[in-house]
């Protein structure tokens, strides 16, 4: 962890890991770069690409109800959503949906899109709204990346159909199924879906960006206050170290779904070929991952400017490891796999 400040000068690191009732809290660098507050267990940060694992276990426990079928196709809840340049929701099942085989355009990638949240764009555009029809409508103005179950590349626009999908079925917003199936029963205190809410909620620190800029000496922009619109159901969740342990917890120790649909989440493909973190295998909205030293954990990591957060532990979810640094440059997969070697090694 010290390794992040010292070394790539990310302000601050925490990290949490659980093992049955033993817990072991460590923090490094700081919170707040003006006033040199330091972490604190208790601090809310956005968790990215983490969210897709709640998103995915709120479309499983609509299964679970009898609502869906995983091998629904997108066109029978969403009729005419996903259509032009080569994309047909006729085609395209929830469950490619959430194992990313689906082959739908990935709509950060988008190059408009890529100009207003990239670089000196993002400081005029981190307020801008996005409804998830927005986002949609973004990824069918470009080509998909391949046919339907054909392979396997990251897409965002995965994970907004697939909770527009359970807003479609249930009548209800997806934060309020979110808060129904997953956030309530857990008691998940400082988790919550921030909506048009620019700032974070409750204890938190500042979250640093270069704006996703890679070049060294590229400035460093406080980005706390932005709108999460536009990662949505894909990447705009809130929590803390303590909330993740106990859903992830939940979720690999068979407590939150039925064993068949379990078994379902847990069926991965291969993530080789997608350019995506290396020797990963995905699951419907959760990855496993070989570490350098041999060891394969499971979980789900994220980034969204000014944070990255590893959700990671053991297969049964006895051992688990919760880690978040406040800045988003560097070369930061290694650094986190090393970070869960020393966890898990």
């Amino acid at each position: 962890m010290d390794q992040f400040v010292t070394e790539g000068g990310i302000p601050g690191a925490l990290a949490e890991i659980r093992e049955g009732e033993e817990r072991w809290v460590g923090t490094a660098g700081v919170a707040d770069r003006e006033s040199g507050r330091e972490r604190c267990q208790e601090d809310r940060f956005r968790v990215g690409s983490v969210t897709k694992a709640f998103t995915a276990t709120v479309v499983l426990k609509l299964v679970a109800e009898g609502r869906l079928s995983l091998g629904d196709p997108v066109e029978r809840w969403l009729p005419g959503v996903v259509g032009g340049n080569g994309h047909d929701g006729r085609e395209i099942t929830v469950r490619q949906l959430l194992n990313q085989t689906s082959g739908i355009f990935n709509y950060t990638l988008d190059p408009r899109l890529l100009s207003a949240y990239v670089g000196p764009g993002f400081l005029e555009h981190r307020f801008d709204h996005f409804s998830p029809g927005d986002l949609v409508a973004v990824a069918m103005r470009n080509a998909p990346a391949f046919a339907p179950g054909t392979s396997w590349g990251y897409s965002n626009t995965n994970f907004v159909l697939a909770a527009m999908i359970a807003e479609r079925i249930t009548g209800n917003s997806f934060a309020a199924e979110l808060d129904r199936l997953v956030i309530e029963p857990l008691g998940l205190g400082g988790t919550y879906l921030p909506g048009e809410e620019t700032g974070l909620r409750g204890p938190h620190g500042r979250q640093y960006s270069t704006l996703m800029l890679a070049e060294p000496g590229a400035p460093v922009h406080d980005v706390t206050e932005l709108n999460a619109s536009s990662a949505w159901a894909a990447g705009g969740l809130v929590s803390t170290a303590g909330d993740l342990h106990r859903f992830y917890r939940a979720l690999l120790g068979g407590r939150l779904l039925p064993p068949a649909l379990e078994e379902e989440m847990f069926t991965g493909v291969p993530t080789e070929g997608g350019q995506w973190i290396p020797g990963t295998t995905y699951g419907l909205g959760v990855f496993w991952q070989r570490l350098p030293g041999g060891t394969t954990v499971w979980g789900g990591g994220g980034a969204i400017h000014g944070s990255w957060t590893y959700a990671m532990g053991s297969r049964d979810g006895s051992r688990f490891a919760v880690a978040n640094i406040n800045g988003d440059w560097g070369d930061l997969l290694p650094a986190f796999a090393r970070l869960l070697d020393a966890a898990f090694g």
